[in-house]
């Protein structure tokens, strides 16, 4: 495998309020990522770009603030997607300045990035319209020598958990479809489901990642939390398209909090 050209950390599903002790089923969801990005940074101290997948608040606009103040500094992109509990508008204006870009694409090296959003109004499963299939295959298209990292929130292939799978992707089959047209693609990421599940397909690896807070129980029929702690997904892509990945689980009450993830 040849060297790594680049070193990326996803963070998902942080679901933040405005208010700095709000919690989501128990867990106080500020500290809990402060706490992960501490952690983040004590292992992954130079990482190339961040994602964050989606439910970034918990229906909050104001909860935006804080993803300001904690990744606005930050000397690498920050690339995001909404998730089913984001505020699409109050989104987009409060990150609309660098570091982050709000879905689209972007190239690393030997790496395309492609954003997808899947998120439907007043629903918690998702859709990817038209127009982001028609973006994703132009993209694909335009970058054959690159390979390929796909995101976006929803979850595009069964969990084997009945009510997980009730607020999936809608339309997996006219992703695949796209995906199955490019040899170039190496990784399909995404969050929404609380929980770590590694996979392949066609040869593309399928990623999941837990949340910065609270996680859902695996293989649960009906709703269940899981007691697991906080998580974050580290990537190394290599310029042969080879791909090296982990999730790394926190103790939120040991780690120290991080203000920002400025060096």
């Amino acid at each position: 495998m040849s060297q790594a050209q680049l070193r990326i950390v996803q963070f998902t599903d942080l679901h933040l309020y405005g208010a700095v002790d709000g919690q989501l089923r128990g867990v106080a969801t500020l500290p809990s990522l402060e706490a992960t990005l501490a952690a983040a940074r004590r292992e992954l101290p130079a990482p190339d770009a961040l994602l964050l997948t989606g439910d970034l608040v918990q229906d909050d606009a104001s909860g935006y603030a804080h993803v300001r103040a904690l990744f606005g500094a930050s000397p690498v992109p920050v690339y995001c997607i909404p998730g089913n509990h984001d505020e699409l508008g109050a989104m987009r204006a409060a990150l609309a300045a660098r570091p982050f870009q709000l879905g689209g694409t972007a190239t690393h090296g030997q790496w395309l990035f492609v954003m997808l959003d899947s998120y439907l109004h007043g629903m918690a499963a998702g859709r990817l319209p038209e127009s982001e299939l028609e973006r994703l295959e132009a993209a694909l298209a335009a970058h054959p020598d690159h390979h390929a990292l796909v995101c976006l929130h929803h979850h595009p292939v069964p969990m084997a958990s009945r009510w997980l799978d009730t607020v999936s992707l809608e339309n997996p089959a006219a992703l695949f479809d796209v995906l199955d047209r490019h040899a170039n693609v190496r990784v399909l990421l995404w969050g929404h489901v609380h929980q770590a599940w590694e996979g392949t397909r066609n040869g593309v690896k399928l990623l999941c990642t837990p949340s910065t807070c609270a996680q859902f129980k695996p293989g649960s029929d009906n709703f269940a939390i899981d007691r697991r702690p906080p998580g974050y997904r580290w990537l190394r892509l290599f310029g042969d398209g080879g791909i090296e990945t982990g999730v790394e689980w926190v103790d939120a009450a040991a780690a120290a909090p991080a203000q920002s993830l400025a060096g």
